[in-house]
This record gives C-alpha cells, structure tokens and sequence, in this order.
C-alpha cells in the first residue's frame, strides 16, 4: 500500500499529465450545450470519454448516465461482493437558456444556450478525476459511483437520479461547483448551509378592465402588481430578523392587452431563497398576508396560486467538510483554502445530503486579469481554467480518503 505522500504524488502527477485533456473536454462541452432534459449529446459524449478509459456505466435515464470504478485494494469488496464503502461523485451537465456573448473560440454552437453556470467544468473534473483513479485502483478501498446528473437547473435531475437508484448502497456524496465569487486557486468547503432553499411561486392579481383614458371606471391590475413586487421587498427588511439571510425576488410580471387598456387581471411569478427551517415555513403566509392585503387597498384582489418547494438547502456535512479540507491541503497545500460566506442560490444536490452525508466545495474560477469576474448565469460568463486540474486533483484525493476510511 503506498503511503499517504506518495498517494498524493502520484495523483498531481498523473493530474499534471491529464490537464490538457480536461481543459479539451471542458471546451467541448462548453460548445455543445444542452438545456435540461435535452442533453442527449453531452450523454453520450460523456460516454464516448468512459469508453476510453474503460470504466462501465448505465444509463437509467434518458440523459445523464452513472459510472462505477471498483477498487482493486484487497478489502475492497467482502466475500458476497459488496464494496466494502461507496462514494458517490457527482456532476451535473445540463446548461442554461442563455445567449454567449462572449469571444472565445469554443463559444456555444447552439444559439441561445450557453454553459453560464460552469456545469461543463463539473463534467470535464469529473472525467479527470476518473481518468487518475482509474490508475490507481489499488488505492481504492471500495467503490466509486460518478454520477452525471441531467437536469439541475430546473431542480428535477436530482430526484430523478435518486429515484433510479443512484443512492443504493451509497455512503457518503461528494460534488464541487466552480464559482465566481471565490478567486481561482482556492477551494471553500465549509460546513453548514452553503447553498439555499429553493422555492417557486405566483400571485395572481384580479382587477377590472376599462379604457386607458378612463381609469376611474377600473381597478388597473397594473398598479396593483406594482404594488405587491414593492411590498413583498418589506418581507426582508421588515418581518424577518436582519441576520437571517433571505431572498424574495419576482422574475416576471404580466399584465395587459394593449396600450389604451387599462388591465384587469396581471400574474407575477418569481423565487423565495431561504436558510432557515423557521423562514423557510414561514413564507408562504407572509406572501399570501402581504399580496391580499397590498391589492384590497387598491380595490384589487391578489391570490398565492402557486408555492413550490423545489429543493432544500445544501447543507455540508462537518465530517465530510474536514475531510474535504484535508484533501485540499494534501493536493494543494494549505493556501488552497478558501473561506466563501456561502450563497443564495439553489442547488438540487442538496436532495442527495438529506439521505447520505457529503460535502459541496466551491472551487474558485474568479481572475480578473483574464476576464474570469462575471457571475454565475451571465452571458459574459468565463473561467480561470486552471482551476479545472485542482478540482480533479481534489475529487480524486477525496475518494480515495473517503474509502480508506
């Protein structure tokens, strides 16, 4: 068995030797992107990469598929064949409805879809990470599942991958998302709540029509949609506590059929982010209290017609999260560290955390000096692919840390 700094060499080397090929994948998948559900070509290209190396795989879904590394270390399996431990590593690989405007020469080939939230990196990392423990299967002490997961960003791809029995037999998760807001160069995997609650809602506001010249014979919906977006601001600043962190955001508003109409019906939809169990059940009824009563005052009536819980907070594991921190320092040393509050935005992997524990690191992409500063989901969307290796380095000595154990 080789010792823990030797382990630790051999996988910066055999990184070291790959990174060419991972930055090649991650600007393959970066040109072809694919919406959610939709990714059929990312399936089987990320398939046509695991015939390559000889690692097996299922496809349970339509999109995405799971792979399996068995460790050939001598207590890896008991005698009936069951890993003696199981990790699962996990990235997601559908993108987003957004138009690439930026000028790199691997930019989106399908208008109107763009790779704005990094899932080609979490694709392109993981096949690095595969491709070293593939070499070094001596040192896995168990199994390792990767799963390419279909569908995040419309928060299904998750439940659908635990539904086809992704999790059986799982002992703990791993997964990294690159990130903007942390610099290229560290990695942030902090216990505790990382990413938000994620909910979905509408408020539909009745009024009465009339003729635009004549809004005294109305209840102009307009106005009172208007309304609600501004006082539903007042949940944040006014029901909750200041350290609570919370997000009420409306996406969309619509209303009317013409200029010279004064309209009588207008829906608005957008999302609640929360990280707390307490705000998280209250939002519902300070929506519903703040929207009526907002639209009575201005002879209106405004309804929550819809409230839905898309997915839970990722919440890291304290035990996984220093296990991650460990093998940030064995791979890239203490420096690598970083230290990120966490974010508001959602995450689906959260639904695998609620049934295994596990961990999500955020590996910095930011660096100004190249142009990497745009947040996540912008159309100007870019990396410091350096950052690519260190996530594979870092996958590869997780797993092999987790199965040792």
């Amino acid at each position: 068995m080789e010792t823990e700094d030797t382990t630790t060499a051999i996988i910066q080397t055999l990184t070291a030797e790959i990174e060419p090929r991972v930055i090649e994948w991650r600007r393959h998948f970066h040109k072809h992107p694919e919406v959610s559900l939709r990714e059929f070509r990312t399936t089987d290209d990320i398939a046509h990469a695991l015939d390559e190396m000889g690692i097996p795989y299922e496809r349970p879904l339509d999109t995405g598929l799971v792979a399996t590394l068995r460790g050939t270390a001598q207590d890896a399996y008991g005698a009936d064949g069951t890993a003696r431990r199981r990790i699962m590593l996990r990235a997601d690989i559908d993108a987003l409805p957004v138009a690439e405007r930026t000028d790199v020469p691997f930019a989106s080939a399908n208008d109107g879809v763009m790779h704005a939230c990094g899932h080609d990196c979490h694709i392109a990392m993981l096949l690095g990470a595969l491709r070293v423990l593939s070499q070094m299967t001596d040192e896995l002490h168990g199994e390792v599942r990767a799963v390419f997961q279909p569908s995040e960003e419309n928060g299904s791809g998750a439940r659908m991958m635990i539904d086809a029995g992704a999790l059986v037999g799982v002992d703990g998760a791993f997964a990294m998302h690159v990130w903007s807001e942390v610099d290229a160069g560290k990695i942030s995997c902090e216990s505790g709540p990382r990413m938000a609650n994620t909910d979905w809602f509408r408020i539909d506001i009745e009024g009465a029509s009339a003729h635009g010249a004549l809004p005294q014979r109305g209840v102009d919906a307009v106005v009172a949609a208007s309304q609600v977006v501004g006082a539903l601001q007042t949940i944040i600043s006014r029901d909750l506590s200041p350290y609570e962190p919370a997000v009420v955001t409306v996406g969309e508003l619509h209303a009317g059929t013409a200029r010279n109409v004064i309209a009588g019906s207008a829906y608005l939809t957008g999302t609640v982010r929360t990280y707390t169990d307490e705000a998280h059940d209250r939002m519902p009824s300070l929506i519903e209290r703040i929207c009526a009563n907002t639209a009575a005052a201005l002879g209106a009536t405004a309804k929550l017609t819809e409230y839905t819980v898309a997915h839970p907070a990722v919440i890291n594991d304290e035990a996984a999260s220093r296990r991650c921190r460990s093998a940030i320092v064995k791979v890239l040393g203490e420096q690598a560290i970083g230290r990120y509050q966490g974010t508001l935005s959602g995450e689906d992997y959260s639904l695998y955390l609620q049934r295994v524990p596990g961990v999500l690191a955020f590996v910095g992409v930011r660096n100004p000096a190249i142009g990497a500063m745009w947040p996540q989901h912008s159309c100007h969307y870019t990396i410091d692919e350096s950052a690519l290796v260190d996530g594979a380095m870092l996958a590869a000595r997780y797993a092999i840390d987790f199965l040792a154990e």
